[in-house]
């Protein structure tokens, strides 16, 4: 029957980084050279280019997200005492390529064989999303890819969460946003999305203004959730 809170909607969108796309492969398929310092050059990349979105917004300072991805690697490595243009080169070449997580292409099938709209909405550039819905064979699976570039400025900017209530011309209340990050979750339920906060690393709720409408630990979960 699905989750009441879910009734009526008309589209499923998903942030791409962490949620559809896992943002680690990086680092597991071309960090071989960083040896035990892998899992930590992996972990504070992401965390500086997330932090580099959030004060690039409040500065007014917007570059795109490939440009913060670079920045944020750059940082990671120079903290671990690494100085290598080429690996440098190598780790941004495969963010293009990322894996996709094992539950994403049956999840989608099933979404657009019960007739829902999918999208991405994502921090992502352009170019980026572009080469990593092909790499991971979701391109047919998606009604399209929209990029913060489109208003210039991060999630959880309400302008972001807008573009997918204009692109899909749906109303928020009809749309149900995915993500797997904690604050993204909170940043759209704020805005009026129907959410589905995708807990996929038992993380801890924020604590900020927006609470999801349901909590599931795979994207298997989300079909049943609006009763497909």
């Amino acid at each position: 029957m699905g989750n009441p809170a879910f009734a009526d909607i008309g589209a499923c969108v998903f942030d791409a980084y962490g949620t559809l796309f896992d943002v680690h492969s990086a680092v597991r398929r071309g960090g071989g050279a960083l040896g035990d310092k892998a899992d930590k050059v992996s972990a504070l990349w992401r965390q500086k280019q997330l932090e580099y979105t959030w004060l690039r917004s409040l500065m007014g300072a917007h570059a795109d997200f490939w440009q913060v991805t670079s920045e944020g690697l750059d940082y990671a490595l120079t903290a671990n005492g690494i100085k290598d243009s080429k690996l440098h080169a190598r780790l941004m070449d495969l963010y293009l390529r990322l894996d996709a997580y094992p539950d994403v292409t049956d999840a989608l099938t099933r979404l657009r064989a019960g007739g829902k709209k999918t999208a991405i909405l994502s921090n992502g550039a352009p170019k980026m999303l572009e080469a990593a819905v092909a790499s991971a064979g979701l391109t047919d699976l998606l009604d399209a890819a929209l990029s913060v570039e489109d208003v210039g400025i991060y999630k959880p900017d309400r302008r972001v969460y807008q573009l997918a209530v204009e692109r899909l011309a749906m109303a928020p209340g009809r749309i149900c946003f995915v993500s797997t990050n904690a604050w993204d979750a909170a940043g759209a339920a704020h805005f009026g999305f129907r959410v589905a906060w995708m807990n996929r690393f038992g993380q801890i709720p924020e604590r900020l203004p927006g609470k999801p409408a349901a909590v599931i630990e795979s994207l298997s979960e989300l079909p049943a959730l609006l009763g497909l």
